[in-house]
């Protein structure tokens, strides 16, 4: 059964090769995140990951992929023992995973990805089917549409949203996180809803070690930690 699931964003950012002119404001988030995902690599060294892409529904493993079409062509494997040759076509939230999973000391990394579009109820179903697994890895964005530097149109719903998504990782919320609207999500760019409701699916009662928000450039960020 999953005893530890960990929440990050998978924005290009993370990467230091890709935003040397902004390091100082992404470090915060570089840090988050690299801090959830070394307290996941020390619970257990292989994974199951989930995250969000047009391409769901698939699963990837023992790949390597580039961070070339984001800018600089940083090299991360899924595995150990992955084949070197790169995959120019692996998703964002796979590249990221591996990233995390190299810069973490993990050994392996399973990538479940799902379509934005996931119902609540395949969200739900995906989750139950993740629990064999000792260690969860959630790749998900908050809204895009927070304020003056907002990716998409700012919508004065987003800071609410992301708030609410704050408060239910922060206390392990796995019903309001189920509660989610899809729709909702949507419209603000939100596109790890259906990620956080996959983590949401996973059975067991579970308590938050560790949160963080941040949005450093009109996007919310979330980070959390969760243990059984």
């Amino acid at each position: 059964m999953i005893s530890r699931l960990v929440v990050v964003p998978h924005p290009p950012l993370l990467v230091p090769e890709l935003v040397s002119g902004a390091a100082a404001e992404t470090e915060p988030v570089r840090s988050a995140c690299l801090a959830a995902a070394r307290d996941l690599a020390a619970h257990a060294p292989d994974w199951v990951a989930v995250g969000v892409d047009p391409s769901g529904p698939s699963v990837l493993d023992h790949a390597t992929g580039t961070f070339r079409g984001f800018g600089a062509d940083v090299r991360v494997s899924l595995s150990v023992d992955a084949d070197p040759t790169p995959d120019p076509d692996l998703p964002l939230p796979a590249l990221v995973a591996a990233w995390l999973r190299d810069r973490s000391g993990a050994r392996s990394v399973r990538v479940h990805l799902v379509p934005p579009d996931f119902s609540a109820a395949d969200c739900a179903a995906l989750g139950a089917r993740l629990a064999g697994s000792p260690a969860l890895l959630v790749l998900g964005d908050g809204s895009h549409r927070r304020g003056e530097h907002a990716v998409g149109r700012p919508d004065d719903r987003a800071e609410p949203f992301d708030e609410d998504i704050h408060k239910a990782l922060a206390t392990a919320d796995t019903a309001a996180l189920r509660a989610l609207d899809p729709a909702l999500a949507a419209e603000l760019g939100a596109l790890g809803r259906a990620a956080w409701q996959v983590a949401a699916g996973v059975p067991g009662a579970w308590r938050c070690t560790r949160s963080a928000f941040l949005a450093p450039f009109g996007v919310g960020y979330h980070v959390a930690v969760w243990e059984a």
